[in-house]
């Protein structure tokens, strides 16, 4: 890791009991330690039981260190981890309703091809795109979108993988009971 006290983009993955108040827990450790949670996404994994959380946050590498070893004690935590940005998959869902007369719908739907966008709603006066893709792709395309009038944007957050055969599991958990 880099200079301890330096503040730089870290992903936190973890496996996650998938039941109520996991979330809470979780959240309020990086709260109670003063982080701003940048993105967090939650979602079941191929084993209901399970979810995975994805969360971004913006610290120095000895703070994301230290909350990392206190997730792990969480009870509800099965595996937790630093991914390392060079080498893990990420991507994030962005939806965005932009204003679209007759004549800017033809150079939006230009704009979307350009980005690889689905257009996934026209309506007599807004188009809605559909965009997959990292952080600085999404937020070029907003930028292109500006000019014709962003009504509404929703993202999902960053989710993310290691490249690989590495993968995040149970194994810092092997012979302690889960509860």
């Amino acid at each position: 890791m880099g200079n301890k006290g330096t503040k730089k983009d870290h992903i936190v993955s973890a496996l996650v009991e998938n039941h109520a108040g996991t979330l809470s827990r979780v959240s309020g450790l990086f709260s109670r330690r003063g982080f701003n949670i940048d993105s967090l996404t939650v979602g079941e994994t191929n084993d209901a039981a399970i979810s995975r959380m994805t969360i971004t946050v913006k610290g120095n590498d000895a703070i994301v260190e230290q909350i990392i070893k206190q997730l792990s004690k969480l009870v509800d935590v099965i595996a937790v981890r630093e991914l390392d940005m060079d080498d893990c998959v990420r991507r994030e869902i962005m939806l965005v309703k932009v204003s679209a007369d007759e004549q800017s719908r033809l150079a939006i739907i230009q704009i979307a091809g350009v980005f690889r966008a689905n257009i996934i709603d026209v309506a007599p006066e807004t188009v809605t795109l559909e965009a997959t893709g990292g952080r600085g792709k999404l937020n070029s395309l907003l930028l292109l979108l500006r000019t014709h009038g962003i009504l509404e944007v929703a993202r999902t957050g960053i989710v993310a993988l290691e490249r690989g055969a590495s993968m995040l599991d149970n194994d810092s958990r092997v012979g302690q009971e889960r509860i």
